[in-house]
């Protein structure tokens, strides 16, 4: 019974800081995808989600992928990048494409016009990310994160 109960008053004592520390974390990344996502609508008329879809798309394959594969990478789910996909296409920045091989598989694609305009983005984008991370005191913590994962 002993052992139950110092496993339990570790627990409790492990686990508050445990929390807080990951409701901080939290908290930065939230603020740090705000601040990104704010910057990427003013200077180049693109969500945070957008942007990433063309960076995810840029480093597919041929620049494209499956709708599903897409939401997948992005984390949404597929209406949401259908319609998300929808507005970039309207936008000329990505097109779709039927899958040869199964006509109901539907492709995103990222055009030239896309291309250009995430290129445009990234330098900003890269940048916001630099003064985000550095306001919140987490340069150092991720680059030792980052040495540590190779």
């Amino acid at each position: 019974m002993e052992v139950i109960a110092d496993a339990r008053e570790e627990s409790v004592l492990i686990m508050p800081k445990r929390t807080d520390a990951w409701l901080k974390l939290v908290h930065v990344v939230t603020d740090v995808e705000a601040a990104l996502g704010r910057m990427l609508q003013e200077r180049h008329g693109l969500g945070l989600s957008e942007y990433r879809a063309l960076q995810i798309l840029s480093r597919s394959p041929n620049s494209e992928l499956r709708m599903q594969e897409l939401a997948s990478h992005l984390r949404l789910n597929q209406s949401s990048v259908s319609r998300m996909v929808e507005r970039l296409e309207r936008s000329g920045l990505t097109v779709r494409d039927l899958c040869p091989d199964d006509k109901r598989g539907v492709y995103a694609v990222l055009t030239d016009k896309g291309r250009s305009r995430l290129e445009s983005a990234q330098p900003d984008y890269e940048a916001a990310l630099t003064a985000a991370i550095k306001e919140h005191g987490c340069d150092e913590l991720l680059s030792a994160s980052f040495a540590k994962a190779g």
